[in-house]
């Protein structure tokens, strides 16, 4: 019994936190952003009969702008509270271990729900109360610390199997999506049938589930900087020199992340890094991008999603891009190699784009789904390859950079597509994912730049 737990142990290791935690993202993000649009409307109309349905005051234009505005201070403010743990978190799993950075989200996010839930029970709670609650996911970095600590440890349980690798970070890439799919599906009703609260609920218990499963059921797997490598003399000395001034601290942690990415590698690697960290920011402030201004232009005119129709349609996005990674993405990678699927992501997420910002009826929107399906593929490639170009004892830092980089995408994301969105309102409201399209023909082509160079051989791990 105990061989067949632990043989299940390194099976189904990570997926459920990510499964989890992002479960309670995407039931809380329309949550927060409908209590926004709602709590600016009362400031504006002082009309308690339009404001508290929503159906009412969708197509007011005055609303519109004021809350994308406030979204935008909500996402600059969970980016830049952000981007200090991210820089430091993965550097630090490579000592202390991966599970207790996998923690801290969720740890911070409970505290966090539970401040929405007071501004939505409070009618005379200011609605600008809900950057604190912001801040409060972003002192942990949030999901970015998530998806840093757990890719670093599938990657410790795979060294040494590339293909492997990627079919692993695959599936884990797949739960964000899987996620999504229960997270809306849920969110969506419950805010129908019980109103907000019940989300915001909903949303704390995900992460007391997530909290018991890293506590119960994970281990930290063996420290690959103890079995595998040996520190260098200068690291040694370094941390010798440094261990008891924690005033240093913060510095040394945010050195070793950069060290990770910009110190000299065989042939071209380091180059290759490079870029694929920018495919991953560009992969970013699309997705960014989307989720802020997504239930904003959905609700305007002439599409006119109710709240539940906005909760099936990502729900089913999700779903197919869950199906993509889980389904679709193994069969391919019998006969694609992985770049080349990659690559046909890219085109397939910018043309979903495209076609959202010309739908102006329900089932084009839905139509955007399916054409999209393959687009989670790009990025659990671009991980796979960044984790094999760096040593063993370098994941957690590499993530790390990555996942800082990440977190300014919410703050870049939010200034160009919350900023441009009320400008393009009156004439072309789709104007944002056609620029979103054209990020994606960018990352197409820094793929196809990856792909011409020179392979190096294989790191030999003993």
């Amino acid at each position: 019994m105990s061989t067949w737990k632990e043989k299940l142990r390194r099976t189904v290791t990570v997926e459920p936190v990510i499964f989890l935690y992002m479960t309670s993202t995407f039931i809380v993000t329309p949550a927060y952003q409908q209590m926004i649009i709602t709590k600016v409307c009362h400031q504006l109309l002082r009309n308690d009969t339009i404001c508290n349905n929503p159906e009412h005051h969708k197509d007011d234009e005055e609303v519109q702008v004021k809350a994308s505005y406030i979204l935008l201070l909500f996402n600059a403010t969970l980016s830049l509270v952000s981007i200090p743990p991210a820089l430091l978190l993965g550097s630090w799993s490579d000592r202390a271990g991966r599970r207790m950075v996998m923690a801290f989200p969720s740890v911070l996010s409970l505290l966090s729900g539970g401040l929405l839930l007071a501004i939505d029970l409070l009618d005379n709670i200011n609605v600008y109360w809900t950057l604190m609650a912001a801040a409060l996911v972003g002192m942990t970095g949030g999901h970015i610390s998530i998806f840093l600590s757990c890719f670093s440890y599938l990657a410790d349980l795979t060294m040494g199997s590339n293909s492997n690798r990627t079919l692993r970070m695959a599936v884990a890439e797949s739960m964000i999506f899987v996620g999504g799919t229960m997270g809306f599906l849920l969110g969506g009703f419950l805010e129908q049938e019980y109103g907000l609260k019940a989300a915001f609920g909903a949303n704390i218990g995900f992460h007391v589930l997530a909290l018991h499963y890293i506590v119960l059921w994970l281990r930290d797997p063996m420290s690959v900087k103890n079995t595998c490598t040996v520190p260098s003399k200068e690291d040694t000395v370094e941390e010798g020199a440094q261990a008891d001034q924690s005033g240093v601290f913060i510095l040394k942690y945010a050195k070793l992340s950069f060290k990770a990415v910009f110190k000299r590698r065989p042939g071209q690697d380091r180059l290759k890094l490079h870029l694929l960290i920018l495919c991953t920011f560009i992969n970013n402030l699309v997705a960014v991008g989307d989720q802020s201004i997504l239930l904003l232009y959905l609700k305007y005119e002439p599409r006119e999603f109710t709240t539940a129709l906005f909760g099936v349609f990502n729900s089913a996005r999700m779903l197919l891009l869950g199906f993509g990674l889980l389904g679709l993405f193994p069969v391919l990678m019998r006969c694609m190699k992985e770049m080349t699927l990659a690559k046909h992501s890219a085109v397939f997420r910018s043309a979903s784009c495209v076609l959202l910002a010309l739908s102006n009826n329900t089932w084009m929107v839905f139509l955007v789904a399916l054409v999209g399906a393959p687009a989670g593929i790009s990025q659990a490639v671009i991980r796979s390859l960044s984790s094999a170009i760096v040593g063993p004892d370098e994941q957690g830092a590499m993530f790390s950079f990555s996942a800082s980089v990440e977190a300014t995408c919410i703050l870049i994301s939010s200034t160009i597509f919350n900023g441009l969105y009320p400008l393009t309102l009156p004439t072309f409201p789709g104007m944002p994912f056609i620029i979103m399209a054209a990020f994606m023909l960018i990352e197409l082509i820094l793929l196809q730049w990856i792909s011409e160079m020179p392979t190096t051989l294989p790191r030999l791990v003993l």
